[in-house]
C-alpha cells in the first residue's frame, strides 16, 4: 500500500554538494556576470595540450587558450610560458 501525497516526509535541511573547480554565482544571471576568464594566444601553435605543472591539461585551439582567472597554476604557467601572451578582452 502506497502513501498518500499528502504523508510524503519532507526533509528539513538540504544538503549543498561541493563541486570542485565550481565557481557559484552571486546573484543575476550568468550574462550578467564578470568575466571569469582570461585568454592567451599561442604564438607559435594554433593547435596544441598545454600539460601544467599539476598535471592538468590545458587545449589550445585556434590558437587561443582561456582558463578562470582563479587558477593560479595555469595562469603562472602561461605567464611565464614565452610562446603565451595575454590577449586583452
Amino acid at each position: 500500500m502506497s502513501k498518500p501525497k499528502n504523508d510524503v516526509e519532507v526533509p528539513d535541511q538540504h544538503e549543498a554538494l561541493s563541486v570542485p573547480g565550481l565557481v557559484p554565482l552571486t546573484q543575476g544571471f550568468p550574462g550578467d556576470a564578470p568575466a571569469r576568464v582570461t585568454t592567451f594566444r599561442d604564438t607559435l601553435y594554433t593547435s596544441r595540450t598545454v600539460i601544467l605543472p599539476d598535471g592538468r591539461t590545458l587545449a589550445v585551439t585556434k590558437g587561443k587558450v582561456s582558463v578562470d582567472i582563479s587558477d593560479e597554476v595555469a595562469l603562472t604557467c602561461l605567464k611565464n610560458h614565452a610562446e603565451f601572451e595575454p590577449l586583452q578582452e
